[in-house]
């Protein structure tokens, strides 16, 4: 039976190639005969679409005699292409604006055009118009033609003209060959092989055919690959015939050939009667082989059919197939092996996590082989050099709104899945292994230097870290990255870890999404060592004076002059940040107190204040917290103020308060200015006087004296005006011993003091 179907198959293979080959040959001589003539007719379109004249006519705004010359002039030159182009049998332009039709040797309306060259009763007078403008560009089609003999069909091909600046048609390029000049390559291919040729254009219509085209042929042809693509031979089986097509090379023309089967097969009947013969000599054969050997040979499969049933007897066979018996068990047993590779996989997982675990907390098992147990979890040590990199993220909640319809632990493990292969991947790339776990909800990868001894491990470990938090950032996630130090042996691991954690710690105050090296903290702390803590009473009591007299500016500017003193150095404390933080915090709950609103609402209604600032990751969050809470006290401030004091008073004590400031800003340099010079200025007493004062600025008159003295001497000593005896005399101050009291109450340092930190 085989060698019979391979016969058939090569004797019906050799058959088909040879007609395929004789038919493709045919078809190409009837290509090149055919592609030369429509190769002549896209040339001459070429040469009269790019005619200058033509160009002129159609694009030139001339005077109607101007133009009417001019085409005069181009029917002329038409001639010489007629000359040229002997075997173009009609061409001519429509002339859009002129309703009229430029032929070689004379201008004709559209009419007496169609009259000439196209009335053979065929084809009216409209429908020859609606192809003229209707018809796609590029197109070929059929057209009636007369001549002086008979009238004969043609092939057109047709060009549009661009439109002109206003958008208005300009023309069409209309170039025609008679019919009969294909006719001859076609009658040379159907005479040969006894099949129908047709030329089809770009919509597979039917240009020309040696017969009709039947129903069945038509079917075939609309299934014809509608795009471009050249096909040396195309055999598509419909009915009772065969079909070969090919792409014309100069034109979107398509040659097919139709031949009947009955002729097509003829050849082929010989072989085919004989492979019946031959088959069934083999079929008788095989049936006697088959039966012969099945009687000596079963018995091995019986005793498979006996094994399997025996080792699997608690089943009860309900099949008497033995080989769909054998397959089943050995499906069933290939089952369970997979299913026991995955759970083994699932736990080696597991295992490696807790190991991992383990090492980053520095918890070793003593009796446990690490080189051993590394290898059986495919982790290859390349050298002893660790460290540990950390990855947080800080919109794990925004990444989940993003994924609806998935469980939360599924949404975790999707995210730690992304942050675990773009790491590893990336510590690859630079030649180190990295080792992804989970710890404490962080991200952890354990990195190992690829090269000993490597100088270049530090730059490479923050580079991985700048990568992965750029690549991450465009699936959303907003990475803060902390890095340990550089550690060897495997108990080092441990300090890398806590290195790395300790780094994290400073996110509070370097903020969320950076990259913070333990190194360079570490070398920062010793550089700069702590230089205190800054919020001394006087200033707390300024700070609750502007909040009981509402004034949320002033409060703002002083707390940020805490805050900017205290964390604008090269290292904070986290402990001193957070404790700065809280009594910044406390300090408005004093100013609420002090107003008599301990027990109200305002406290009442807010019991989460400290636990929102406590909640903050960051000092900017916290300051963000604090900043609303003292616009919410100074508000409530405010309010209380203005309850107690009518709107007519406010604006006089305001007033008054201006020209006191004023007076005091004009006079601070006499020695004798007091309160109660200055409430006989105002004819006011001096000490109803300075309680108006507080009232409205928070702080008596003396106090502001003493302060914008106090601020007037600073700016002295730094403009280096004279000694300090000298600048307490220009300040007011008789006594140098007085404004060193004074100056040290209000500024925390002597006079000598802060002259020495801005000398």
């Amino acid at each position: 039976m085989a060698v019979s179907l391979l016969v058939y198959m090569q004797s019906s293979q050799a058959l088909k190639s040879e007609i395929h080959r004789a038919n493709d040959s045919m078809l190409r001589q009837v290509r090149y005969t055919i592609d030369t003539q429509i190769d002549l007719m896209k040339r001459l379109n070429m040469e009269i679409t790019w005619n200058t004249k033509l160009q002129d006519l159609m694009y030139s705004s001339k005077s109607s005699g101007d133009a009417q010359f001019t085409a005069y002039q181009l029917a002329k030159e038409f001639r010489m292409y007629q000359t040229s182009y002997a075997s173009i049998d009609e061409f001519y332009v429509t002339w859009e604006q002129e309703a009229a039709v430029i032929r070689p040797g004379n201008v004709r309306d559209f009419a007496t055009a169609f009259n000439t060259i196209h009335n053979t009763g065929t084809m009216n007078y409209g429908q020859w118009l609606e192809n003229i403008h209707q018809s796609a560009n590029n197109r070929f089609l059929l057209l009636p033609h007369l001549d002086s003999a008979e009238p004969r069909t043609g092939i057109a091909y047709l060009i549009h003209l661009p439109k002109d600046l206003n958008g208005r048609e300009t023309g069409t390029v209309v170039v025609m060959a008679d019919t009969g000049r294909f006719q001859q390559a076609i009658e040379s291919i159907s005479g040969f092989s006894g099949g129908q040729v047709l030329i089809l254009n770009e919509e597979n219509e039917v240009l020309l055919s040696n017969l009709p085209v039947s129903i069945n042929q038509d079917s075939l042809l609309k299934h014809l690959p509608p795009d471009g693509s050249r096909m040396v031979n195309m055999p598509a089986r419909d009915g009772d015939s065969e079909l070969f097509y090919i792409q014309s090379s100069v034109s979107k023309l398509k040659y097919v050939l139709v031949i009947p089967s009955s002729i097509y097969w003829e050849k082929a009947e010989y072989v085919r009667r004989f492979t019946y013969i031959s088959l069934f000599i083999s079929l008788l054969s095989a049936g006697v082989l088959t039966w012969f050997f099945m009687r000596r040979n079963y018995s091995p499969i019986q005793k498979l059919v006996q094994l399997l049933t025996d080792k699997n007897s608690h089943e009860e066979r309900t099949d008497w197939n033995e080989l769909s018996f054998i397959q089943r068990a050995i499906s069933n047993t290939r089952r369970e092996k997979e299913t026991i590779a995955l759970q083994m996989q699932i736990h080696q997982h597991v295992l490696r996590s807790n190991m991992l675990n383990r090492l980053l907390k520095g918890k070793m098992d003593t009796l446990l082989p690490y080189e051993e147990a590394l290898k059986s979890f495919d982790i290859q040590l390349r050298s002893d050099d660790f460290a540990v990199i950390l990855f947080v993220v800080e919109n794990s909640e925004s990444l989940s709104a993003q994924l609806p319809g998935i469980d939360l632990n599924e949404k975790n493990k999707l995210v730690q899945f992304i942050i675990s292969n773009v790491v590893e991947e990336l510590a690859g790339h630079y030649h180190h292994a990295g080792y992804m776990v989970e710890v404490d909800e962080m991200m952890v990868c354990l990195v190992n230097c690829g090269e000993p001894e490597s100088a270049l491990f530090r730059e490479d470990l923050a580079t991985i870290a700048a990568e992965a938090q750029r690549f991450l950032s465009s699936y959303q996630m907003d990475l803060t990255v902390s890095i340990g130090g550089i550690h060897s042996s495997l108990p080092g691991i441990a300090e890398a870890y806590r290195e790395a954690v300790d780094a994290m710690a400073y996110k509070m105050v370097l903020g969320k999404q950076e990259i913070i090296t333990y190194d360079e903290i570490r070398s920062e702390q010793a550089d700069h060592p702590q230089t205190g803590y800054y919020y001394p009473l006087q200033v707390e009591q300024q700070i609750i004076n502007m909040i009981k007299v509402g004034d949320f500016e002033q409060a703002t500017r002083l707390i940020s002059e805490v805050t900017d003193r205290n964390f604008n150095q090269p290292i904070t404390s986290l402990t001193l940040a957070r404790c700065l933080i809280f009594n910044l915090a406390g300090t408005m709950v004093k100013a609420v107190n002090e107003l008599g609103g301990g027990d109200n609402s305002l406290l009442g209604d807010n019991p989460l204040w400290l636990d929102k600032i406590i909640a903050c990751d960051t000092i900017l969050e916290m300051k963000a917290e604090l900043q609303t809470l003292l616009a919410e006290v100074c508000a409530y401030a405010a309010a209380r103020l203005e309850q107690n004091v009518s709107h007519e008073r406010a604006e006089s004590l305001r007033d008054l308060v201006v020209k006191v400031t004023e007076h005091i800003e004009e006079h601070y340099s006499d020695s004798n200015l007091s309160v109660n010079l200055i409430g006989e200025h105002f004819n006011l007493k001096g000490s109803y006087l300075s309680k108006l004062f507080k009232n409205q600025t928070g702080e008596g008159v003396l106090d502001y004296i003493n302060k914008y003295r106090i601020g007037q001497a600073k700016a002295m000593i730094r403009a280096r005006q004279g000694s300090i005896a000298d600048i307490a005399k220009l300040a007011g101050y008789n006594e140098a011993a007085t404004f060193i009291r004074v100056f040290k109450k209000y500024e925390g340092i002597t006079p000598g003091k802060y002259k020495e930190i801005n000398g």
